[in-house]
């Protein structure tokens, strides 16, 4: 399972010309699923996510997590992030390792809830959808996490 986590001062995302969900302040986390992944691995990371410290404190230090912040997170699936563009010949990403949508879909759905529990406020895209993603990433601050 591999995220991209984007601090955000706003961001949303459009299924159709319609917004699927959007949220102020907090974090956009783009959700890849692997095909080995589990609802351990959904776990861990919504965990990891929402205790990561990259909001500043008063001295402008990343000391403060999203839960320490009160922000929302906005987590939308991305297969693609699992590609692999290692080959040596070519230049078409590998897919082959992503998980199936009928597989992916509870993970991601799982990792949802686990934000949800740990108190997180969550909006969502479409699973699967094609979509549009407006944000403004502050600072920037852009992290890559693999579990």
């Amino acid at each position: 399972m591999r995220a991209v986590v984007q601090r955000v001062a706003s961001a949303r995302v459009v299924v159709s010309g319609t917004t699927a969900g959007a949220i102020g302040a907090g974090l956009c986390v783009l959700l890849g699923v692997a095909r080995e992944d589990t609802g351990e691995h959904s776990e861990r990371l919504a965990a990891k996510i929402a205790r990561l410290r990259i909001f500043e404190d008063e001295d402008g230090r990343f000391d403060r997590s999203l839960l320490d912040a009160g922000g929302d997170a906005l987590v939308v699936s991305q297969f693609t992030l699992i590609a692999d563009s290692r080959r040596q010949k070519g230049t078409r990403p590998d897919f082959s390792k992503a998980a199936k949508p009928e597989f992916a879909e509870p993970l991601y759905d799982r990792f949802c809830a686990a934000l949800r529990e740990l108190g997180v406020p969550v909006e969502t895209g479409v699973f699967g959808a094609k979509m549009q993603i407006e944000l403004v990433n502050e600072g920037p601050v852009t992290i890559i996490l693999d579990v």
